[in-house]
């Protein structure tokens, strides 16, 4: 699925066969704040004038740009990732819906990562049921000078209980494994996944802000795929946007970043993102937010009171781990923010 606005591209899966279709206005705000109440990913109905007896699979022959289908509903979703919109702080977007992953794309430098803009994507996954996996992208060109940042780095994220996988799109360090879990066929542990089903398309989504070479992933994933890539701006180490609309791809099963001969069965299929700059949280409520966070969760079995916001209650667990180091500094900082977040109604901009 492709979205651009009010207009779409279709198709069954797993088959890809495209075909146009446009959002009927009456559903365009139903029950929903959202600014696009479509989303890519999303399960829809529609109507089509094609001629009679003609099968599903042969839809894309006779809806086009100018017949197109109408969009008339959309089926209830399993999970989604949503997002405060930019500039209307009561309304929101969806980014991707019924995924059954998301890879948190980012860097340690080129650009230099944003720990409270990971940790909002994170508690995001976690309150609509999205399981995570954080991409260290890049990794080629880290050196001596960048070891003790990714040693911390894995064991902030590692030790809250999130999966990090270190890739290159440039040289396919780590690519196999990046496959086999966008396939569905192992879990981001490594190990293989017995719910596997090469039938059921695993459906990803690639999230991160501009400049973290998610575009560039793809490609190397499916070098067969047109996803826009772009360069870093020396001068602010930031990405330039180059991806600008919502889009799902098919992972062709015939390519692979280091061994395409291996590669059987289906590949999956990826949602590409716009490069993020801000990151407000949606429906969380200031007394739920720590529920999100796995380690702080674990912690707080221990505090006295219940509840308790973990900010100034006397013998509360959770600030005396992060005292002893058990918690990060910089998660339980980007916890305080976001309960900031509940009392000002911020939308909070790339960090």
């Amino acid at each position: 699925m492709k979205h651009t606005g009010s207009h779409y591209l279709l198709s069954r899966l797993p088959e890809w066969d495209m075909f146009p279709a446009v959002l009927r206005g009456k559903i365009r705000l139903k029950g929903s704040t959202a600014t696009n109440p479509v989303a890519v990913g999303d399960v829809v109905n529609f109507e089509a004038e094609v001629p009679e007896g003609v099968a599903e699979q042969e839809l894309a022959a006779y809806v086009t740009p100018e017949n197109t289908a109408v969009i008339t509903s959309v089926e209830p979703r399993r999970n989604y990732i949503i997002r405060k919109s930019t500039n209307l702080s009561r309304q929101s977007h969806i980014i991707a819906a019924n995924l059954d992953r998301a890879f948190l794309v980012i860097t340690l430098d080129f650009p230099q990562v944003k720990l409270p803009f990971l940790d909002r994507l994170l508690v995001t996954c976690e309150v609509y049921n999205v399981p995570p996996v954080i991409v260290l992208n890049k990794c080629d060109l880290y050196g001596p000078e960048h070891e003790d940042m990714r040693t911390a780095f894995h064991e902030i994220y590692e030790g809250a209980g999130y999966p990090v996988i270190e890739v290159s799109a440039h040289t396919g360090e780590g690519g196999d494994r990046l496959r086999d879990i966008v396939s569905g066929k192992t879990l981001a542990d490594g190990t293989p996944d017995e719910g596997y089903d090469p039938s059921r398309p695993c459906v990803s989504l690639f999230s991160g802000v501009s400049g973290v070479g998610k575009s560039s992933l793809i490609k190397a994933l499916d070098p067969s795929l047109e996803p826009r890539v772009g360069e870093i701006s020396d001068a602010h180490e930031q990405g330039r946007h180059t991806t600008t609309f919502y889009e799902m791809y098919k992972v062709s099963p015939a390519s692979s970043l280091c061994h395409p001969e291996l590669v059987e069965g289906s590949a999956g299929f990826i949602v590409d993102t716009p490069g993020l700059r801000g990151f407000g949280l949606v429906d969380l409520k200031k007394e739920e937010t720590a529920l999100y966070f796995p380690e702080m969760l674990k912690a707080s079995e221990n505090c006295r009171f219940t509840p308790c916001t973990h900010t100034h209650e006397p013998h509360c667990a959770v600030r005396q781990a992060v005292e002893e180091c058990r918690i990060s500094q910089s998660r339980y900082a980007s916890y305080l923010s976001m309960l900031d977040d509940k009392e000002e109604g911020k939308y909070r901009e790339g960090y």
